[in-house]
C-alpha cells in the first residue's frame, strides 16, 4: 500500500502564489510518473501537470508559464508551484502517483494511487 499526503492548499488572492506538496510513503520500490490533477464540482478531474521519473514535464495549456511541477526522489515528493493564480484555478487538487514494486512476492510494473486532495481557493 502507498499513502499520499498533500499539503499547501488554501485561500489566496488573484495574482498570488501557492505551493502544493505531496509526499508518498509505504511499501513500493520506485516512484514512476507523478502528477497533479484538479477538479471542480460538477466537472471531471483534469490533468494539471505531470512529471516522469526522468524529469520530463507536461502541462495543461491553461497553466503553462504559471505553474511548475517538480519532484524530489530522495524525499518521495512531488510539488506544484502555482504563480499568477486566477479564480479559474480554484479547485480541489489531487496528487497522483504511479509506483512499481512487489506485492506478495510478485513484481508489478505500475500501480496508481491518488491523494485525498487539497482545496485551493482564489479570490478575485
Amino acid at each position: 500500500q502507498v499513502q499520499l499526503v498533500e499539503s499547501g492548499g488554501g485561500l489566496v488572492q488573484a495574482g498570488g502564489s501557492l505551493r502544493l506538496s505531496c509526499v508518498a510513503s509505504g511499501n513500493f520500490l520506485r516512484l514512476n510518473d507523478m502528477a497533479w490533477y484538479h477538479q471542480v464540482p460538477g466537472k471531471q478531474r483534469e490533468l494539471v501537470a505531470a512529471i516522469t521519473s526522468g524529469g520530463s514535464t507536461n502541462y495543461a495549456d491553461s497553466v503553462k508559464g504559471r505553474f511548475t511541477i517538480s519532484r524530489d526522489n530522495a524525499k518521495n515528493t512531488v510539488s506544484l508551484q502555482m504563480n499568477s493564480l486566477i479564480p479559474e484555478d480554484a479547485a480541489v487538487y489531487y496528487c497522483n502517483v504511479a509506483v512499481s514494486g512487489y506485492y506478495s512476492g510478485r513484481y508489478y510494473a505500475s500501480r496508481n494511487y491518488w491523494g485525498k486532495g487539497t482545496l485551493v481557493n482564489v479570490s478575485s
